[in-house]
């Protein structure tokens, strides 16, 4: 184990490292981004309390003074895990809801699928977003975490007003609560964390397009599903 940098070399390694991130060189944000997949693996492993900076550093084969060369904290890399995914879910989403050109029905099964490509695409970080976020994110009182809960927010009352548009519009039922309806998606949705992985025996765009039969058409034999 590499012994502790002290605090005039840390100091040092700092200003470096904030120089290399503000020159945005192609091999520094490559191995950066290297350090936040396997920090992501193992915050998903082993949770985020339970994970150290160490621990990245190891599974990484870096040593102390190399690790703070490319990021100063585990609470850095967290938010590194979740920033980039939930921001091009939300904007994906803020599209949907403005295409006038597409029905409400149509709208959320896109949805669906740009989630699972989501989480394909950036496996794991999504899933730590998913595990981590009511019990840290939920009680971190810091700027950052208030503007996550915000964006999660948004992207939940995105969903509400497809819906609500949907019934609307005649294209979902009157008879069910949007609320209930909303939160049965999320839970379709958020509970792959558990058990989805890509590279598996079913796609991630398999798995969308049955959920979207599932929620929309249902599990009935006798149900016909729409065109």
């Amino acid at each position: 184990m590499a012994k502790a940098a002290r605090p005039a070399q840390t100091s040092h390694i700092s200003r470096r490292r904030e120089n290399a991130r503000a020159e945005g060189g192609a091999d520094y944000a490559s191995k950066r981004q290297e350090l936040v997949t396997i920090a992501a693996t193992l915050f998903k492993e082993n949770g985020l309390k339970a994970t150290t900076l160490a621990d990245v550093g190891e599974r990484a084969g870096l040593d102390r003074a190399t690790l703070y060369y490319y990021v100063g904290s585990k609470q850095e890399l967290f938010q590194a895990c979740i920033e980039g995914s939930l921001d091009s879910n939300l904007a994906a989403a803020e599209a949907l809801l403005a295409d006038r050109s597409i029905n409400a029905r149509d709208k959320l099964k896109t949805l669906i699928a740009v989630m699972m490509r989501s989480y394909d695409t950036n496996y794991p970080q999504m899933y730590v977003y998913i595990q981590e976020q009511m019990h840290e994110v939920g009680n971190d009182p810091s700027k950052w975490a208030k503007e996550i809960q915000r964006k999660t927010r948004r992207f939940e009352g995105i969903v509400r007003e497809m819906i609500d548009e949907g019934i609307e519009s005649g294209v979902i039922r009157a008879d069910l609560d949007p609320k209930i309806a909303a939160n049965a998606l999320y839970g379709m949705l958020n509970w792959t964390h558990r058990w989805y992985k890509p590279g598996g025996a079913v796609s991630g765009e398999a798995i969308a397009d049955m959920f979207g039969k599932i929620f929309f058409d249902g599990m009935s034999a006798t149900t016909k599903p729409k065109r």
